[in-house]
Formats: C-alpha cells, structure tokens, sequence
C-alpha cells in the first residue's frame, strides 16, 4: 500500500532530472555555437562552409530536442511520429537540391537569350 502512494506520488510531481545534466548541455550548445562561429571567422568557404555550418545546428538543434523538450525520455513511438517525417522533409531537400542544378541548366538552355 505505501509503495502504490509512493509511486503515485512520484508521478505527481513528476520526473526530474539532474541540473548537471543540463549544464552540460549548455556547455555543449556554447561549444558548438563557437564553432559555429570560427567557420565565418576563419572564412571557410563552399561546400565545407555551408556543410559544417548545417552539422553544427543540427546538432544543437538535436540536443535541444532530446533534452529540452523531453524527447530523450519519450516513448519509441512518439519518437518515430516526429522523426520520421522530419527526416522524410530533409530526403525531399536534398531531392530538391540535386534537381536544382538540372533545372538552372533546362533554363539557360532553352530561355537563353538569342536563340
């Protein structure tokens, strides 16, 4: 009987987490927001540039979601009804960024000026 009102007890406040956990996160969003920041100031350029500047805020971006917003602690299914068609969008991106070069070229083909 005490442990089923220490468990509903439990669930009443809720589940917390220790502070050191979250000041490590902080410290890694602090570190790779510097990196961030050193790309423009070692002025890295093309596809490296845009590459880690896209690396480094996705990862900021999945450490905010797993701990912030609780989606570590989830269960399987919730994750997968997020994940899944976020990751869907970004297949569909990077369709779209190959396709943009073969449209640009059908365009200065056949739109040029003088044909």
């Amino acid at each position: 009987m005490a442990q089923a009102a220490a468990h509903s007890s439990t669930h009443a406040h809720g589940q917390q987490h220790p502070i050191k956990l979250y000041l490590v996160v902080w410290v890694w969003l602090f570190i790779l927001s510097a990196c961030s920041y050193l790309v423009d100031y070692f002025q890295l350029e093309g596809l490296l540039r845009y590459s880690l500047i896209l690396l480094f805020m996705l990862l900021k971006a999945g450490l905010i979601v797993a701990v912030f917003m609780h989606m570590a602690w989830e269960r399987l299914s919730l994750v997968y009804a997020i994940l899944v068609p976020m990751s869907a969008v970004l297949v569909f991106v990077g369709i779209m960024v190959l396709e943009a070069d073969y449209t640009l070229f059908s365009r200065i083909s056949f739109f040029a000026p003088g044909q």
